[in-house]
């Protein structure tokens, strides 16, 4: 069975006044995406050829800016009249498709592609024209109930507001996913005006559909879980911990290990190695990737990094966009930040910051230092407090040290310079100039003693 006729209209539009916010509903970020993208990429694992977002005026160019990488297209509702009219104006950008037309919400986010494929594979079995997801809830209230006749056939879905109390007893409930041939798309515009909110629902088009003799079916799929609406802030909280457990779970069965799954955030598109230890308290964000036996301690957060086998980051350290080989060991409290390459075996110690700059293979740089701008060889020895003095207040320099070199403490390297092969620089020096290979650098002012002066001193007092 082929799912290249699928379409997918995402509903997107609503005003989202419950949320309290100047963002748009669908575009609050859920460890680190916005809902909205997630329901994107569910349906890209589907393989449907055209996807429809369908926007309000209020939020159409938030919306078209966030999903400017993904391909999809995008339709306006003028007004907010109601779902079954936002979806009338997002089929318009279908006309003349053929097949299945996938309907989802753009504030339920965490709908999988398994329960999604599955909906697909039974619609397309059943051969109906109208098929909607359900779920089994032991809390039904708010939702609409899915309603069956003596054969168990579906044939309407009734509101909370219209239930009676033998129908409020039904504990099967609407979706709101629905999936629907476009030879029903005619009955949209015969769905009625609700009488209370001058509004046109999608829920009515089950009880037209079976009215008409189309082919019907209503499927329980999924957990309760999978089809949250997000309408206030406590509701996001609530996606964010199932989202987060999610994928503790995910990653708990590829091989990596957690000392309090309760305390970790993993944006969806890191990757993780096997044989992973992860401390409490640690934030993975963006496109970041670890390879395998690496131990991440508490306190860190690396986003937007690739990070080799076998390294080693120590408490309270930040990366950012930076690259670090295998067997490399960092920390505590560093901070890596953006363009910074470490090499292999290199150390980078506590509060040392890096910027823009390559470290060589086996250096080390173990305390209260700054390099930026910077190309570091190999085995060089960096010492405590050197800093290299990159901004001239126009623009940047580069520094440039090369293979086993010296750096005494306190040292200042101000850029450009070099520091040639094997040299060294005395403690406390200042570095304007290059230093040729293998020579010892010292700009110290000669030390004085000046015999009896504390006497003298208490003396004059």
């Amino acid at each position: 069975m082929s799912v290249k006729r699928l379409s997918c209209v995402i509903l997107a539009a609503g005003l989202g006044t419950r949320m309290k916010s100047s963002i748009s509903k669908v575009l609050h970020r859920l460890n680190g995406i916005p809902m909205l993208e997630y329901i994107v990429r569910v349906v890209d694992t589907l393989g449907a050829h055209r996807t429809v977002v369908v926007a309000g005026r209020h939020n159409i160019d938030a919306l078209k800016d966030s999903l400017k990488d993904r391909v999809v297209e995008f339709a306006i509702q003028p007004t907010p009249l109601g779902t079954a009219h936002a979806l009338l104006s997002g089929t318009r950008r279908l006309s003349g498709v053929d097949g299945d037309i996938l309907v989802l919400n753009g504030d339920t986010p965490l709908i999988t592609t398994k329960t999604l494929k599955s909906f697909v594979t039974k619609h397309r079995r059943a051969r109906n024209d109208l098929s909607i997801i359900s779920f089994i809830t032991e809390q039904p209230y708010g939702y609409g109930r899915i309603v069956r006749d003596s054969r168990r056939r579906p044939i309407r879905i009734i509101e909370e507001k219209n239930a009676t109390e033998q129908e409020r007893l039904i504990k099967e409930v609407n979706s709101g996913v629905y999936l629907l041939n476009t030879r029903v798309l005619p009955l949209l515009r015969r769905i009625k005006k609700d009488s209370i909110k001058a509004e046109y629902y999608l829920t009515d088009l089950l009880e037209l559909a079976s009215q008409k003799g189309y082919r019907c079916g209503v499927y329980p799929l999924g957990d309760e879980e999978e089809f949250l609406g997000i309408n206030t802030k406590e509701e996001l909280m609530k996606a964010q911990r199932i989202l987060r457990v999610r994928m503790v779970r995910y990653w708990l069965a590829r091989d990596v290990s957690f000392m309090d799954e309760n305390s970790v955030y993993i944006h969806p598109d890191v990757r993780i190695g096997s044989g992973c230890l992860i401390y409490p308290n640690v934030h993975i964000e963006g496109m970041t990737t670890l390879g395998k036996g690496c131990v991440i301690y508490p306190n860190v957060r690396i986003t937007d990094s690739t990070i080799g086998d076998n390294v080693v980051i120590k408490d309270n350290t930040v990366i950012e966009s930076a690259a670090i080989e295998s067997n490399v060991i960092i920390g505590p409290f560093a901070r890596l930040r953006p363009e910074t390459l470490l090499r292999s075996q290199s150390r980078i110690g506590n509060f040392v910051e890096i910027k823009a700059s390559e470290i060589g293979k086996g250096t080390k740089a173990q305390h209260l230092s700054y390099i930026g701008d910077a190309v570091v060889g190999e085995n060089v020895n960096i010492g405590a407090g050197t800093i290299t003095c990159n901004y001239d207040g126009v623009k940047k320099h580069k520094t440039l040290i090369e293979d086993n070199v010296f750096i005494g403490s306190d040292t200042q390297l101000v850029a450009p310079v070099r520091v040639g092969k094997g040299a060294y620089v005395g403690a406390g020096s200042t570095i304007t100039e290059d230093v040729p290979e293998d020579a010892l650098a010292l700009t110290r002012v000669r030390q004085s003693n000046i015999k009896g002066w504390v006497k003298k001193r208490k003396k004059r007092k």
